[in-house]
């Protein structure tokens, strides 16, 4: 194939992936409480005007994360565009560029690793696809963390590989920082790898840590506009996020939980996105019976995905040079995580961890990269990646009619041609916004 026939080629496939994902978010998850409440902020803020001073809940009617991002990135595309399915839109966009940014940055990384394999895997799998569709605080995250984590790559002298200028790199963290901060509590995680960043970089010459520093705080600033104004009416305690946070011994037995799930987001994690329980799970199947022979397949893989990772960890060569210092990464993004959660209210749930993600799911590629050098290997990747698209088409087909935005679409549109929010449904007792 002519060079200009496959750009055309990867083009085309890029728009169909975009195409997809949109549509796979708008079959996604609407009817549980929690995507409801989130969607509410934002059409709140539409309906009425006021300023949103807080946004998700973190324990309700008791802890509110402070700041305006989570409202208005559900309540301004409604402002742009007042259909319900405005903010899947934007969702859509940010979680797709981001993503895209992600398989950029890993196929220069890992430059014998199939680029086709890189753009499908992070395109198409079951944590990027499911996550990060849908009006759900957590789905957020995905853009924060891979901004951030391609940032901290990039200063750590370890991981640094020059694709990204340091200043552009201390920007994009300060960005991510702050954009996490206002979405989900695990924001926390992503403090120690920050000041980490920043140390190391006046370890080099303090000249280069102030720019750097000068360059976190430029790109820290416009999301912290959007906290000042929470801060200056209800004080430094806004949110009493501090509650959250006090020593939990029910997780000291979380460790291999924490590393499961994690490695998780780099394997088929199915069972999680077919239902909540096994009824629900089954209930799936006996609708779309042809899923199951898919699924089964796509379980049993995941299974071994994450026993081939845990055993990767103990290779000792590698032909990417920094092989050491990913796979120490990912060791100590577990045992930071591990820390985090012993002072934590809440037990580590997969979506309190994913805002870490990229982290695992690099691990993966460098794991993956020695076996994708085989013809053999490269073809049962791209199977697999079929085997994918097809199963998510049908978790699509049977979500659409049973928990997506159309089982009550009419009352969202409702909500926002008549701009009241009521209609859909109330916040939660005692939230501040």
């Amino acid at each position: 194939m002519r060079p200009e026939a496959r750009r055309w080629l990867f083009v085309a496939l890029l728009a169909c992936a975009l195409l997809f994902r949109l549509g796979f978010g708008l079959c996604g998850q609407f009817q549980d409480a929690d995507t409801k409440q989130i969607y509410l902020l934002g059409l709140k803020f539409y309906a009425t005007g006021a300023w949103p001073y807080f946004g998700p809940d973190v324990l309700f009617g008791e802890i509110q994360l402070p700041g305006a991002l989570q409202a208005l990135l559900v309540g301004l595309p409604l402002h742009v565009l007042p259909l319900a399915e405005a903010p899947y839109v934007l969702l859509g966009l940010v979680s797709y560029a981001t993503l895209c940014l992600f398989a950029w940055y890993c196929c220069r990384r890992l430059p014998r690793l199939p680029r086709w394999f890189v753009w499908g895997w992070l395109l198409t799998s079951p944590w990027t696809l499911n996550l990060s569709t849908v009006i759900y605080n957590p789905s957020y995250m995905l853009a924060g963390g891979i901004l951030f984590f391609v940032g901290a790559l990039e200063l750590f002298p370890f991981t640094r590989r020059g694709l990204v200028p340091a200043w552009l790199a201390n920007a994009s963290m300060g960005f991510a920082l702050l954009w996490s901060m206002q979405l989900h509590m695990s924001w926390v995680v992503l403090a120690p790898y920050a000041v980490a960043a920043l140390l190391l970089q006046f370890k080099e010459g303090i000249s280069l840590g102030l720019k750097a520093l000068a360059w976190f705080a430029l790109g820290a600033a416009p999301l912290a506009a959007l906290l000042v104004p929470t801060y200056l009416k209800y004080g430094p305690a806004a949110g009493a996020t501090a509650q959250s946070v006090r020593f939990n011994p029910e997780n000291l037995s979380a460790l291999w939980g924490i590393l499961t799930r994690t490695l998780s987001f780099a394997s088929f994690e199915v069972p999680r996105f077919l239902g909540a329980h096994t009824g629900e799970r089954l209930a799936v199947v006996k609708e779309q019976p042809w899923l199951a022979p898919l699924a089964l397949f796509l379980v049993a893989l995941g299974v071994v995905q994450v026993a081939a990772l845990i055993g990767s960890w103990f290779l000792r060569t590698h032909a990417q040079k920094d092989w050491r210092a990913i796979k120490y990464l990912a060791l100590f993004n577990v045992l930071l995580l591990y820390a985090s959660f012993l002072f934590s209210i809440k037990p580590p749930q997969s979506n309190h961890l994913y805002v870490t993600l990229p982290v695992p799911v690099l691990y993966a590629f460098y794991c993956w990269e020695r076996l994708l050098a085989r013809p053999r290997w490269r073809g049962f990747a791209a199977a697999v990646l079929v085997c994918g698209v097809l199963f998510h088409v049908g978790v699509a087909a049977y979500n659409f009619s049973h928990i997506s935005l159309y089982v009550d679409r009419r009352a969202v549109q409702t909500a926002i041609d008549e701009r009241n929010y009521h209609i859909l449904g109330e916040r939660r007792p005692g939230s501040r916004y």
